[in-house]
């Protein structure tokens, strides 16, 4: 099996990587001191699949694989940002707080965009 990551994969695995835990603690926040269940672990499902999906990726079958892979980490991402948003907004979390996270979604989807069209045009 071929591995179709490259060095800037690194780049993206250790960022999704570290993403993910903040998610986590994100989580943990929200049940404990919000007593908030329902939105949390949608986030938490949400946000640590991005990294897993990515990590997955490292050893697709074929470069139109690893692609796939990405691309439904870029949906989990998207998703993602979509309960950022909302959780902001229902005021779960704060607009600083809100604005530290987002910063790393944002630049989790810009990497993952360039990717897959590294990956779509090298293919």
């Amino acid at each position: 099996m071929k591995d179709y990551s490259g060095d800037s994969k690194r780049v993206l695995q250790d960022k999704s990587y570290s993403f993910a835990l903040r998610i986590v603690k994100l989580y943990n926040y929200l049940k404990d001191t919000k007593s908030e269940y329902v939105l949390s672990k949608q986030i938490l499902r949400a946000g640590t699949a991005i990294g897993a999906l990515v990590s997955e990726s490292e050893f697709a079958q074929s470069k139109p694989d690893f692609a796939h892979k990405l691309s439904i980490s870029l949906k989990e991402a998207n998703e993602t940002r979509y309960w950022l948003r909302l959780m902001k907004d229902s005021k779960l979390i704060t607009e600083e707080e809100f604005n530290s996270i987002n910063t790393d979604i944002e630049q989790l989807i810009r990497l993952l965009v360039a990717s897959i069209k590294t990956a779509k045009k090298n293919d």
